[in-house]
């Protein structure tokens, strides 16, 4: 059995390029496409993603929904929509808290071995970086403490930035 530090992982690349079970899309509400994240997924998916997303009819800020992943390398997307930043008093941390779990709870439901998240929220959305990576380290290790699914969690940074301060998220979280 792995432990929790070894069930972890940081990475700073391309989430489409992941070969994992399961990518998770930093969604926006209508589930159909558009920057950053969202967007390359869209784009490296295919159309079909779109199709199938239309019928999804949208997802709630928290929330999250699964597909198919068409011609990614991972099997599935899990699409979630986090919170837009307003100054930390609009419940921003608890949404974007459950993003987390609500995918890993998708991933665990689908039996995905290992899954790949973006840095929810902290592109377009403008969630802080710093406080986005302490909820999705105290989420992730939370769940994978509980559960034996999904095995393997990476955690994809787009810059240099993201990944300081998952790693600092990361650290501070196994001192015991």
């Amino acid at each position: 059995m792995l432990q929790i530090s070894d069930r972890i992982r940081i990475i700073q690349g391309d989430i489409v390029k992941m070969e994992v079970d399961a990518i998770v899309n930093a969604a926006n509400p209508t589930l159909l496409g558009g920057g950053g994240v969202d967007g390359a997924i869209h784009r490296a998916a295919g159309p079909g993603l779109l199709e199938e997303c239309k019928g999804l009819k949208g997802c709630a800020t928290g929330e999250a929904k699964i597909t198919k992943g068409y011609l990614l390398p991972a099997k599935w997307v899990i699409h979630t929509v986090g919170p837009v930043w307003q100054g930390g008093q609009k419940g921003e941390d608890n949404l974007l808290a459950s993003c987390y779990r609500k995918s890993l709870e998708l991933a665990r439901e689908y039996e995905v071995r290992t899954i790949a998240f973006p840095a929810i929220s902290t592109g377009a959305y403008n969630f802080p970086s710093e406080r986005a990576a302490r909820i999705a380290v105290s989420e992730i290790k939370k769940f994978i403490q509980e559960n034996q699914l999904p095995e393997k969690v990476f955690l994809i940074c787009f810059n240099e930035e993201t990944c300081r301060h998952l790693k600092a998220a990361l650290s501070e979280s196994f001192v015991v």
